[in-house]
């Protein structure tokens, strides 16, 4: 197959603006394969749908519309908010809050249908007293703490609740939910030690679907998919496991445009504090796109240890020097000059370099980058229902 250059690709989509600095193209039929190849892979257990921070910054709406296409009905976001939007896309979809219940703002929740994920005897108490005053039965869920320690009942708030089983008969509880701490990581002993804390607590509480597996726990087998897995990163295209291969449909294509190139004499320096040195005539690109548009400050490029590959066409740059706010500069010495020029185009995440490739090389994640793309780059959703 002819590999098309970059200027080619773009430009064979006409819905590109003239003013467009940077494009983020979004598959959402990768987005369904990759719930597809999850959903498959958990057996009887429903498949979920991890959608908070704006759908890890690629648009709650978009996201929810293909994923309810697909076959998802469950949803999980962080907060009021975002559970709100959702609700105005699907309306009969079940979405719970995994801020749990702010204080005072039951009303917020039932007047969407939203459940919480109560962490707390306190957010219980205010649930169930919320819902004895109107008499209604809501529903929610209760997430208790195996050992991650950062939201969820302890085990005394959980013995608690054993001993006094009426707080829980004025609502509904829909799921028994816990998260597992390390599950990126397969082989570490505290996601064993995490289900067997999630099977000792959930046989003392009244019998409810109950959920433990995010991304990595779905590929830790059936053990720990229970009634419902809740995936993220990996819908995204983002891997599950580290150092271990990605079997995730890319989704997220960034390119950026080419507002400049020049020619630098060898002594000369590029980018804020002088962080790369030229030692030969090299070409440079100047392409607009930085750390306000989501590609991290971390992966600039300094003398001796130039920055990730981009491409243009089939042509690989590197960046050098500092990734500023606004702008990256990349060595285009060896792309021929016909295919690099003003208005040229530039990727920097896809196929060829992808998510896991960037934080990687910024030592982070792909929740920190994808959650960091900013709106004002122009966003293309390709595919079934786009």
């Amino acid at each position: 197959m002819a590999v098309l250059s970059t200027r080619e690709q773009m430009e064979a989509n006409e819905s590109i603006p003239v003013n467009a600095r940077a494009v983020l193209r979004i598959d959402l039929d990768a987005l369904r394969a990759n719930w597809r190849k999850v959903n498959e892979a958990t057996g009887r257990a429903e498949c979920a749908a991890v959608i908070k921070a704006d759908a890890y910054g690629l648009g709650l709406e978009q996201i929810c519309r293909a994923l309810t296409e697909e076959g998802c009905r469950t949803f999980f976001t962080a907060t009021i908010d975002e559970g709100r939007r959702l609700r105005e896309v699907n309306p009969g979809a079940i979405i719970y809050i995994l801020d749990g219940l702010l204080p005072g703002a039951a009303e917020y929740y039932s007047g969407f249908d939203l459940r919480p994920a109560l962490s707390s005897l306190a957010e219980i108490r205010e649930w169930a007293a919320y819902c004895r005053e109107r008499d209604t039965k809501l529903a929610a869920a209760i997430h208790i703490n195996t050992g991650m320690n950062r939201l969820g009942l302890p085990e005394s708030e959980v013995m608690e609740l054993v001993a006094h089983p009426e707080l829980l008969q004025d609502f509904r509880l829909s799921l028994v939910m816990s998260h597992l701490a390390c599950a990126d990581v397969p082989e570490h002993p505290m996601n064993a030690a995490q289900r067997a804390e999630f099977e000792r607590l959930t046989a003392m509480l009244p019998p409810a679907p109950r959920s433990l597996a995010n991304s990595g726990g779905v590929f830790l087998g059936p053990d720990y998919h229970y009634d419902l897995v809740r995936p993220g990163i990996v819908l995204y295209g983002g891997r599950a496991h580290e150092k271990r291969p990605n079997p995730m449909r890319t989704v997220v294509r960034l390119s950026a445009k080419v507002l400049q190139v020049f020619e630098v004499p060898p002594g000369q320096t590029v980018g804020y504090n002088a962080t790369y040195v030229i030692d030969k005539p090299t070409r440079v690109a100047t392409i607009a796109c930085g750390y306000a548009d989501g590609f991290l400050r971390a992966l600039s490029g300094p003398t001796g240890n130039p920055g990730p590959v981009g491409y243009i066409g089939p042509h690989p740059v590197r960046v050098i020097g500092r990734v500023s706010m606004d702008l990256i500069t990349v060595d285009v010495s060896e792309v021929p000059p016909d295919q690099v020029y003003r208005g040229a185009w530039v990727e920097v995440m896809g196929d060829r370099v992808t998510l896991d490739d960037l934080t990687d090389r910024a030592g982070t994640i792909g929740y920190e980058l994808l959650s960091r793309l900013g709106r004002r780059v122009h966003r293309i959703y390709e595919g079934a229902g786009s």
